[in-house]
């Protein structure tokens, strides 16, 4: 059994560390603030641009190279978002799980199946298991910025455009609630404007009789280009608001728990004081008797 003084240390150990867990919780929940403002104000213009590019194409029967084709994919590239430290919960384990169980199922469906790995935490762990990526971006909740979305658009419609791959996924954290993260996986190339949600049936909200100055074929072109960054941008972002809703999370549970602990650990160093106590009373009582 520990002795006083071993408990006494021990409880002094959870106390710091609650401190540092609490403080990690109210850090974490002021990034958190920040990110879910630019997902509110990020949502409403990524998915109108989708949904405009979706009428024209439909009203206009536009032909473009990274519209959908209709053709069954044969070389994937996934694009996997994660974060670079720990301390989330299950933030990015259940991403690695959904990687792994998808390409256990579809390695041997398709001739090409490759990783873009966003994030420290998903790059090391299929490093660790001879899985390389043919890229690695890190520090992205530092660094995130349209700047870099755009730069990274750009990689993945070259790569598509020069036949490299057919289709191109991404799979991160869809951010809901501080308390809810959801797994995930959408297609970004080709985009088929028939499973965007917003045509139905063919129909647009635009008249086939409607003139577009420039043509849409330009316009969709500049729309698409402009699209995909956005859409990058977006998926960073509700990533990285994913994060710290996890973190925070994880830190308060942290901080109740070594809350638990310390009374527990109280509860049971005041029973052995007492403990200690009664006996040396005891004693004593025991040898004034004798002299007695």
């Amino acid at each position: 059994m520990p002795s006083l003084k071993d408990i006494r240390n021990r409880i002094g150990s959870v106390k710091n560390t609650q401190k540092i867990t609490k403080a990690m919780k109210m850090v974490s929940a002021a990034k958190l603030k920040r990110a879910q403002d630019r997902i509110t104000h990020l949502r409403p213009y990524a998915l109108g641009l989708l949904g405009v590019i979706a009428d024209i194409a439909v009203t206009k029967r536009v032909v473009h190279p990274l519209l959908s084709s209709g053709k069954d994919p044969k070389k994937i590239l996934t694009v996997v978002v994660t974060s670079d430290r720990g301390l989330c919960g299950g933030f990015n384990s259940s991403v690695i799980r959904e990687i792994e169980k998808r390409y256990a199922a579809e390695k041997s469906q398709y001739e090409v199946y490759d990783f873009i790995f966003v994030g420290r935490k998903v790059a090391n762990y299929f490093e660790n298991k001879k899985i390389f990526g043919i890229d690695k971006i890190l520090h992205v909740a530092k660094d995130i910025s349209y700047g870099l979305s755009n730069e990274i658009a750009e990689k993945l419609m070259a790569a598509y455009q020069h036949g490299e791959y057919d289709e191109i996924r991404l799979t991160y954290n869809e951010f809901k609630s501080a308390i809810q993260q959801n797994v995930i996986t959408e297609k970004l190339l080709p985009v088929d404007v028939n499973e965007s949600g917003f045509v139905k049936t063919n129909s647009s909200q635009f008249s086939e009789d409607l003139i577009f100055e420039p043509e849409p074929t330009e316009i969709i072109d500049e729309l698409l280009n402009k699209h995909f960054a956005v859409q990058i941008y977006r998926i960073l972002s509700e990533s990285v608001a994913a994060e710290h809703g996890a973190r925070m999370t994880a830190m308060e549970n942290a901080t109740n728990n070594a809350g638990d602990m310390i009374r527990s650990m109280t509860l049971t160093y005041n029973k052995l004081r007492q403990a200690a106590i009664t006996k040396e009373l005891i004693e004593i009582s025991s040898g004034a008797e004798a002299l007695n």
